[in-house]
């Protein structure tokens, strides 16, 4: 996945960067001119007093610098403020554009069986891209341009109160150790917050799909409650978070003052004595100056964090990549094996046993029951989009089969599957098959006169562009164009007439002679030469028990 984001990386941005860094430390820079050319201003009038020097002084040179440098400082900060975001932004748009256009084109995705079947794992996705796309902006920049100014005014410190370096040290020192342990705190807290988050996502997700049969147990307000206390532990986290960066801001703070004080009085011990002090006191109010940007450290630090976890993140949750069409084939000879296996309901309700099964390539498995009684879970379950604990209940080829090997060896064709707004070409998932392959499994889901007639390959669909039927028809032509060994169609017929169902099915199924090939339908009608599971839902009533799966093996 960092592979990804860096090849989406953009690069025309870059002079835009380099003006908003220059405005940046332009504003820095007035800022601390400000602060001491206003405390030597109001030193020297004090100097002054009210004797013959006044009448000598000169105020309007001072005053007019500023207001210069307050003028400058404005300016320039708002100058920032609008290339950063400008620049922030067309890195957004590029970054994201790529990124998304990869994982469209991912195998899993292609399958939809990544991003589409675990929606908890994009919004993960989204919040580390964007974690990344502003690091530059909210970390690199306040670190650039505070880090400039601090070694120039430790330079001015050396040379003109070289006693002051001892007690900034120490605030140094004492600032560096309260900002290393509220990192340290900061990247504990937002690596248990990711976890929380991840965690009510997935249990919400599945309270949500599993609405129907809790609302039945009367389980349903209990069931959310408990999928949304992950989320009351993350803000509990965050509060703790802002807690550990306020101890550092309230370090930071004195900074500053401190800072004045140190450098003043050690000029006073030099022995610097009327206007002599003006170039100390212009030093000493810069450094005050420089207060303002050091209490946005503990943000760029929260920043820093953020990013780097989103790093971490991506790196680790990089997809997995295709296996070759040959290597996907030889890899699985022989039956898809059930035994033992319990099926459970998207918010981890166990519903039972499923019958112990055996499909074999050639000889496709039909499901057949009404919505509700389990279809698309255990197709799900086939998928390896549940718990590694099912794999030992599941083999493949004679071989135990985790989850995440099965998803690389699986198509699943949900009836619901998401047209993505792009070009046809695109929506097939098939970016290695040519023109002849694309058409010819358009044709076999008679949809390319359609397509034809909209513009051919590279014309441009979207969601509300296709009627049901056509977006069904689109969804099969992509199992017809996958390589994998286990197809999975969960109810194919769906939008579908039963004579265009039963003449596209079986064609399809006569092109996967050497799958394993499993079909869901709620027709009990729909006649295909394969075999016929019926299956009964099980019956849930609140305090209540269970009956199992009802099922009996039939033939056409």
């Amino acid at each position: 996945m960092t592979r990804l984001l860096a090849q989406a990386a953009p690069g025309g941005s870059a002079r835009i960067w380099r003006l908003a860094f220059g405005l940046a430390a332009l504003a820095l820079a007035a800022n601390l001119a400000l602060a001491g050319t206003a405390v030597s201003f109001l030193a020297a009038v004090a100097l002054a007093g009210a004797g013959p020097a006044a009448l000598a002084f000169n105020f309007h040179h001072p005053a007019a610098l500023v207001r210069l440098f307050a003028l400058l400082r404005t300016g320039a900060r708002y100058g920032e403020r609008m290339a950063g975001h400008r620049a922030a932004l067309t890195d957004q748009v590029r970054r994201r554009a790529g990124l998304f256009a990869a994982l469209a084109r991912g195998p899993e995705s292609r399958s939809t069986g990544w991003q589409l079947g675990r929606p908890e794992r994009l919004a993960d996705y989204i919040d580390d891209v964007a974690d990344l796309d502003y690091a530059r902006l909210r970390v690199r920049f306040p670190l650039a341009t505070t880090g400039t100014a601090l070694l120039a005014l430790l330079a001015a410190t050396a040379l003109l109160a070289p006693l002051a370096l001892l007690p900034l040290a120490l605030l140094a020192l004492a600032g560096g150790l309260t900002g290393r342990r509220a990192a340290r705190r900061i990247t504990a807290i937002e690596a248990s917050m990711r976890r929380a988050r991840r965690r009510a996502a997935t249990n919400l997700g599945a309270v949500l799909a599993g609405s129907v049969p809790l609302a039945a147990e009367g389980r349903r307000a209990s069931a959310l409650r408990l999928a949304l206390d992950p989320i009351r532990e993350a803000e509990r986290e965050a509060a703790c978070g802002r807690r550990a960066l306020a101890r550092c801001e309230a370090v930071l703070a004195l900074a500053g003052p401190l800072a004045v004080l140190a450098v003043l009085l050690a000029s006073w011990q030099a022995g610097t004595r009327g206007t002599g002090l003006l170039p100390a006191a212009f030093l000493a109010f810069a450094w005050l100056g420089l207060g303002e940007p050091i209490l946005a450290l503990p943000r760029a630090l929260l920043g820093s964090v953020r990013a780097r976890l989103a790093r971490a993140s991506l790196a680790t949750g990089d997809m997995p990549a295709a296996p070759g069409e040959d290597a996907v084939r030889g890899s699985t000879r022989g039956a898809l094996t059930l035994h033992g296996l319990r099926l459970r309901a998207p918010d981890g309700r166990d519903l039972g046993p499923v019958p112990d099964l055996a499909v074999t390539p050639g000889i496709a498995l039909t499901l057949v029951g009404a919505s509700g009684c389990g279809k698309t879970t255990l197709l799900k379950t086939l998928a390896g989009w549940t718990d590694e604990r099912d794999g030992e209940a599941i083999r493949l080829g004679g071989l135990d089969r985790p989850a995440t090997e099965r998803r690389a060896l699986t198509h699943l064709g949900l009836h619901d599957a998401a047209i993505l707004a792009d070009t046809v070409r695109e929506n097939l998932f098939a970016p290695e098959a040519s023109d002849a392959a694309l058409w010819a499994a358009l044709a076999a889901v008679e949809l390319d006169d359609r397509i034809r007639a909209g513009g051919g390959l590279d014309a441009w669909i979207a969601e509300g562009g296709l009627s049901l039927g056509e977006a069904q028809r689109l969804n099969l032509a992509r199992a017809a164009l996958s390589p994998a060994p286990v197809i999975l169609l969960d109810e194919p017929a769906e939008h579908l007439g039963d004579d265009q169902a039963a003449r596209i099915l079986r064609r399809l199924l006569a092109r996967w002679q050497d799958r394993i090939v499993v079909l869901t339908s709620h027709r009990p009608d729909l006649a295909l030469p394969s075999r016929r599971i019926t299956l009964e839902p099980s019956s849930f009533a609140p305090n209540q028990g269970r009956r199992p799966w009802l099922a009996a093996l039939c033939r056409p």
